[in-house]
């Protein structure tokens, strides 16, 4: 069996510099995150797919980040048991306003890295001036070889719904071109594609319903994850309401009967141990921040991960 994941870690900052003055603005724009807040941090998430491995037997061999500032984190982490320094990193530094970007990590026992690029996105915001122009986070592309298959895949975190949800047109650019890409991977080069990431939407979305399909209406991806919404299994949560915005698409070629991993089982990983014990938001996530108050917590989503069975190639 081997396992990819997708975890949306929740502001992973380097610790900010002392502050001079209280009311000055941090780097991290975290209240008082000092080294120890992220050394606890760091061993939260390394728990989590400590976790992961107990329960599934194995690690996974791909892990999609986002929310993660800068490649010193990443090396941070790899470093701690589970990962003890055996995973690589492929991350590019994004123009986000928050220095937020997103990230791969690999097993390097399993996979091969090929080629990789960041796809950054700019939007106009005045008068045509070229220096006056909006970014937003990376889609990082990855070219890899896992189990001796090429695979191609695609980490995303979409802007966010804010504000009478003035992000929208911006997903909408950031999905369309995603999906061109996907659609020419598929057809031309007739390869696997895997699609994660923090998408800002639901699966029932027009967006994510839209990139399951080519411009003649065939179905070129999967998303295992519209099962799970429709029985109201969630990674994140907005008030009152469950969302599951952390998904994995496939391309059809894992759901072949000869395909070298073929699909089993996608799940949202929400074990106990990582759920808050606040009366009233059980089954929700433990946080690390509430606003600005430190709880201490793993992340406000939880991870997600899909399971393939190996072709037996004896």
């Amino acid at each position: 069996m081997e396992l990819f994941a997708f975890y949306n870690v929740e502001n992973l900052f380097l610790p900010d510099p002392p502050q001079i003055h209280k009311l000055d603005p941090t780097k991290s724009g975290l209240r008082s995150w000092d080294d120890r807040k992220y050394r606890v941090k760091l061993s939260k998430i390394a728990h989590v797919f400590r976790l992961m491995k107990e329960e599934n037997g194995v690690l996974p061999a791909i892990i999609g980040l986002c929310e993660i500032s800068g490649k010193k984190v990443l090396e941070d982490l790899i470093q701690l048991d589970p990962f003890d320094s055996q995973y690589g990193i492929v991350h590019y530094n994004s123009l986000d306003e928050r220095k937020v970007d997103v990230a791969l990590l690999y097993d390097k026992s399993k996979v091969e890295i090929i080629d990789s690029e960041a796809i950054t996105f700019f939007f106009e915001i005045v008068d045509n001036k070229p220096d006056n122009y909006d970014t937003t986070r990376d889609v990082l592309f990855a070219k890899l070889k896992c189990n001796g298959e090429l695979m191609n895949v695609f980490v995303a975190h979409l802007p966010s719904k804010r504000e009478k949800d003035i992000n929208q047109p911006k997903r909408n650019f950031i999905m369309k071109e995603i999906r061109n890409r996907i659609i020419s991977i598929i057809h031309k080069d007739q390869e696997n594609v895997i699609l994660c990431g923090d998408f800002n939407q639901n699966p029932d979305d027009e967006n994510l319903i839209n990139i399951l399909y080519d411009d003649s209406q065939e179905k070129i991806l999967h998303n295992p994850f519209q099962k799970l919404f429709s029985t109201k299994k969630y990674s994140t949560f907005h008030y009152k309401s469950g969302l599951l915005f952390d998904q994995i698409m496939l391309s059809d070629s894992f759901f072949r009967v000869d395909a070298a991993l073929s699909f089993q089982e996608a799940k949202i990983f929400n074990p106990e141990s990582m759920s808050t014990k606040n009366k009233g938001f059980e089954g929700r996530p433990f946080r690390t921040y509430a606003g600005t108050r430190y709880l201490g917590g793993f992340s406000d989503h939880f991870p997600v991960f899909v399971t393939f069975k190996r072709k037996d190639l004896s």
